[in-house]
């Protein structure tokens, strides 16, 4: 396989520095009209490999460590499929960038999603990476905030756009209205929660909690510990919603039986990079570095780490199933659950497109028959240690 081209551009990351954010594609046809040896397939064949654009729903990091992992170790290409990696940003909205026509698939959360389903667009959940929610609401010891209920008359943060739901579900369970807090809007940073003006901050298990034990406690000129603060995982509520999936075009889908056959290429070849990340974290932090990130050693290790936990093992028949009982759980939370606005995210239930099994049942039986372990019921995590800054 020979080496992946790589275009670069700057963008803000979600640690609030100026990341350099890379999209890694893998050459195309030249401009001369001959193919490069990545986009004509395996060695001795004349098959061409199909294009393919998937949208992030961020920038380059271990979050999406499966899919940079799948195109470095070349299983796109087993495929047949020439897949590239466009990285998102603040100001980029997966779904609708799927929804436009401009990529083939698309990685976002299900609740976002829900909201631009409702609002037209025509798109499919086609494979449920995320099993587990990464959202969590952390504090310090000192603020004795330990349950939903605490957070009445607390500043509160969140980023919005979309991440705020598990909390505003997680709080109405407990009898405590959007009003009853004040609502901070948080950066994509954890300066605001440092610095005492947020009381409960909100972080994700594999970014924002990691910045925080990477920082300096001036009490003690240490690194904070997990001792130091109290966690409220939407998990363990009962509020938390489906995360990263993969999604379709829901019309393609239903008409064109090339973009079917290619959605569960795409979904098989994306799911062994997924089990390549569990099996070899450290290396896929590595290949999401080398992709671009911007983020530190330990705290890529941190990230790949994490993101296998929301993962595996897997509960339902293997990585990439819908679970019934999470997409109620998730729909009902975007019909039931106001913001402060009195809104919901949707007003009735999704359309029967709105998710499919058919094509990741095909891709993890074809996993199982070549003796792939899709449910990684032996999964067994790393013990990482977080350096100052990440480093």
């Amino acid at each position: 396989m020979g080496s992946p081209k790589i275009s670069r551009r700057i963008m803000l990351g979600r640690t609030g520095l100026a990341a350099a954010a890379v999209g890694l594609t893998l050459a195309g046809c030249g401009g001369g009209g001959s193919a490069s040896p990545e986009a004509s397939g395996d060695a001795g064949s004349s098959a061409p490999l199909t294009p393919v654009k998937l949208q992030l729903q961020w920038v380059a990091q271990a979050q999406f460590a499966g899919y940079y992992a799948a195109l470095d170790q070349g299983y796109y290409k087993d495929e047949g499929l020439d897949v590239s990696i466009l990285e998102g940003g603040p100001d980029i909205v997966p779904q609708d960038v799927l929804s436009a026509g401009d990529v083939d698939y698309a990685i976002s959360w299900v609740p976002k999603v829900l909201g631009s389903i409702e609002k037209g667009a025509k798109i499919t959940d086609v494979a449920q990476i995320f099993e587990r929610s990464g959202t969590t609401q952390i504090s310090f010891k000192d603020k004795n905030i330990t349950t939903p209920g605490d957070l009445a008359g607390k500043n509160v943060g969140s980023w919005g756009y979309g991440n705020e739901w598990e909390l505003f579900a997680g709080m109405q369970k407990a009898g405590v209205d959007v009003g009853a807090i004040k609502l901070v809007q948080q950066a994509f940073d954890m300066n605001g929660f440092l610095a005492g003006d947020i009381d409960a901050a909100q972080a994700m298990t594999y970014n924002e909690y990691a910045q925080v034990l990477e920082s300096e406690n001036p009490a003690t000129g240490q690194l904070f510990t997990p001792d130091d603060l109290n966690v409220i995982s939407w998990n363990d509520v009962g509020t938390n919603m489906l995360q990263d999936a993969i999604w379709a075009n829901s019309d393609k889908l239903s008409s064109d039986t090339a973009y079917q056959d290619q959605t569960t290429k795409f979904i098989k070849a994306s799911i062994k990079g997924w089990v390549y990340a569990r099996d070899n974290a450290e290396q896929a932090a590595d290949i999401v570095t080398k992709a671009g990130s911007q983020l530190g050693v330990s705290h890529q290790k941190w990230q790949t780490n994490e993101v296998n936990k929301l993962i595996w093992p897997s509960t339902s028949g293997g990585i990439g199933m819908i679970s019934d009982v999470a997409w109620t759980r998730t729909v009902g939370i975007a019909k039931g659950t106001k913001n402060e606005t009195g809104a919901t995210i949707i007003s009735a239930d999704p359309p029967e497109t709105a998710k499919s099994t058919t094509y990741v049942e095909k891709a993890l039986a074809e996993l199982k028959s070549e003796g792939v372990d899709v449910e990684g019921k032996n999964f067994a995590p790393l013990t990482v240690t977080l350096e100052k800054g990440g480093a």
